[in-house]
């Protein structure tokens, strides 16, 4: 990168989240108009050209005046929850801040999950609330919830409005801060009673937030100390997030990682950031990533962290994770750097002009590659363990639609440049993250932070409508596709041609996983048979569809519905049976993978867990925190706390040491 590039890269940094639109340049500045109109102008001055929603009585004013906007496009969903994944799935696709539009109380509520959705993965969005009048605020008034305070957790910044004299600004903000810094949703609580009254329409250019201002320019000490770890660093790796995504910084990062010979691994929201099928490209991390992958992040000397944030799905056991590693974290919001593990060289700054930075002054110092070694043992590590081999189908699946090839097939088939592929929340999702190819940023969408079931479809739809030229594909789970179905019908009415592909195992395929694998296959509200017959669903909506239960149909079905002109279900059938793997589980080290195929012993997944064995005794706390977040753990000396890479390893040391002085008592053998 010459240094005009540089310049260029990090000045565009630098901009982000100037206005955008026509601002004060709209022809409605000046004009007197109610409330509900000042809206709907606030809008097209930010540059919206589409929004959804769902209207209700107090937010009937608001959709009076959409009624009349040349500019707006607003896209009718079946439920709130999935008008707000379809504007999350628009921002993500496109880039641009998403907007809903719902009514107060119950209208208000049912957009919960999707805004907290958006949040946990640095979405932009702006959700616009109806509310009661100001006068009956507090007293239970019909259809009447404190959206604000219900929100508060899961927002970026929200408002109640007080006034049509701060209606103009308060709109202009929440778009700023919606696409700045580390994007998040941003909640603007309307009441009704302001709708309708009377104020000239005044919208401003300018955002004056002396508390809210994001640090977009690297610090220049910071980066010669990364500089440095880099070019000491043996066996590096780049552990790229979402933030690659956010900050457009994936040519950046390509170039940091053959400057300087660096494998890249990403997380599920990374996915896209950098090229599938580039040599320096390690897939997917964490508990269903490579075990080369996991591998690579366990034995690397150094982790330059981009736009990532050490989730607890990407570090498996904390107090092992990556012991002998320095750690580089970049990212735009202070209070990720730091938070999990403890960081050598931290960069505060948005992600594109601090890789730019790092690469001039690599290029500056006559940085070369020391990397060989490193990238020959991964490269052995990566044919030693694949993702899946031809092999397994013999021994293992003979007969049954397989979901990894199906994926590989669909994968193969789409134009990686000319695609956007959505998933729902489940081992579809893991299926999709480990076999469909992606070659560039945003045209992979899923619900990483939150894991929300009903996410997929509507999202698809919102990325549909934002890239109407390209191939939209949802893949999802017969149990995440039923948490939305009912957006089937804004896809008709709308005329939106995605594609939605179930893999159908009629179970709840995940934790039904985890049963099988962990709980004596106490197989407890998760069977699914009473499933409805999709194709008959879809038939009901106008769509077309089809089931397959043939292998041998799969291929011909794939091209049927990616060849169709309107939108298409493909209902596969696959085996409740199928598991997910390789797998991490739940209080194990990263590099602690079961069900990795290893073709140094055959083709056969390893390390396979025996279900019949019963399973070791924990405490109800443990089991919770194991299934639902936390940091996985079940051991109950790891308390999950943040620790350095020399307390890490003299943990680990501690561990083997101890490993090896246990001697076994008479009568046992090591096949125990």
């Amino acid at each position: 990168m010459t240094k005009e590039q540089t310049q260029t890269s990090q000045s565009k940094a630098a901009a982000a989240g100037a206005p955008r639109g026509l601002g004060s340049k709209t022809p409605k500045q000046g004009k007197t108009m109610i409330g509900a109109q000042a809206v709907v102008a606030s809008l097209e001055a930010e540059g919206v050209d589409v929004v959804f929603g769902y209207p209700g009585g107090q937010a009937i004013k608001i959709y009076d005046a959409l009624y009349d906007s040349k500019q707006l496009r607003h896209v009718l969903a079946r439920h709130e929850q999935g008008a707000v994944h379809e504007a999350d799935g628009y921002a993500r696709a496109t880039g641009r801040v998403g907007v809903a539009i719902v009514t107060s109380g119950p209208g208000a509520t049912n957009t919960v999950t999707g805004i907290a959705t958006a949040y946990m993965d640095s979405v932009p969005l702006v959700v616009i609330t109806g509310q009661v009048p100001r006068g009956v605020i507090g007293t239970d008034s019909f259809q009447e919830s404190d959206i604000v305070g219900i929100t508060m957790p899961v927002v970026k910044h929200s408002y109640l409005l007080q006034s049509t004299d701060e209606l103009t600004q308060t709109f202009r903000e929440a778009f700023h801060i919606a696409s700045t810094g580390r994007p998040g949703p941003v909640l603007i609580d309307v009441p009704s009673d302001l709708a309708s009254a009377e104020m000239v329409f005044e919208y401003p250019d300018q955002v004056n937030l002396p508390s809210y201002k994001p640090t977009y320019k690297g610090n220049a000490k910071q980066i010669r100390a990364a500089v440095e770890e880099i070019r000491r660093a043996k066996r590096p790796v780049i552990y790229a997030g979402g933030g690659v995504i956010s900050s457009g910084a994936s040519e950046e990062l390509v170039e940091l990682a053959e400057r300087m010979g660096i494998p890249v691994v990403t997380t599920l929201m990374g996915k896209g950031g950098f090229p599938a099928g580039h040599p320096l490209y390690l897939g997917p991390v964490g508990m269903h990533g490579a075990k080369y992958s996991n591998l690579a992040l366990t034995e690397c000397d150094l982790i330059i962290t981009a736009g990532a944030r050490f989730s607890d799905r990407v570090t498996g056991k904390l107090s092992e994770f990556a012991p002998n590693a320095r750690v580089i974290h970049i990212d735009i919001d202070p209070a990720e750097i730091g938070k999990i593990r403890e960081v050598q060289v931290p960069i505060v700054g948005d992600l594109k002009g601090v890789l730019s930075g790092l690469n001039a002054a690599l290029e500056k110092t006559g940085a070369q590659p020391n990397t060989q070694e490193w990238l020959a043992l991964v490269s052995r590590w990566k044919e030693r363990y694949p993702f899946y081999h031809a092999r397994l189908e013999e021994s293992e699946e003979a007969g049954r639609i397989v979901p990894e090839q199906v994926l590989q097939m669909l994968s193969a088939k789409l134009d990686p440049e000319n695609s956007v592929v959505v998933t729902e929340v489940g081992q579809h999702q893991m299926w999709a993250a480990q076999f469909i190819d992606r070659t560039r940023p945003r045209t992979f969408l899923s619900s990483g932070g939150l894991g929300t079931m009903g996410f997929g479809f509507p999202a698809a739809i919102g990325a549909a409508i934002g890239r109407p030229e390209a191939q939209v594909v949802c893949i999802a789970g017969d149990g995440s596709f039923q948490m939305n179905s009912q957006e089937m019908a804004t896809t008709a009415i709308n005329g939106v041609p995605v594609k939605v592909l179930i893999l159908d195992n009629r179970c709840l395929g995940m934790v039904h996983q985890w049963q099988k694998l962990f709980y004596r296959e106490r197989y407890s509200s998760t069977l699914l048979d009473a499933n409805p017959d999709f194709v008959k669903l879809a038939d009901a909506y106008g769509w077309q569809a089809e089931r397959v239960e043939d292998p041998d149909q799969v291929e011909a079905a794939l091209d049927r519905m990616l060849a169709a002109e309107g939108p298409y279900l493909l209902d596969v059938a696959i085996s409740r049976e199928q598991n997910v793997y390789p797998m991490v589980a739940p209080g194990a080290a990263l590099d602690d993978v079961m069900g990795a195929i290893d073709v140094a012993v055959g083709a056969v997944r390893t390390a396979m867990p025996d279900s019949a064995v019963p399973a070791q005794p924990q405490s109800p706390c443990a089991k919770i925190d194991a299934q639902f977040g936390g940091r996985w753990e079940t051991d109950p000396g790891d308390v999950g706390e943040r620790m350095s890479a020399k307390e890490a390893h003299a943990a680990g040391m501690v561990a083997a040491a101890a490993a090896e002085s246990k001697q076994p008592s008479e009568g046992e053998g090591e096949d125990r």
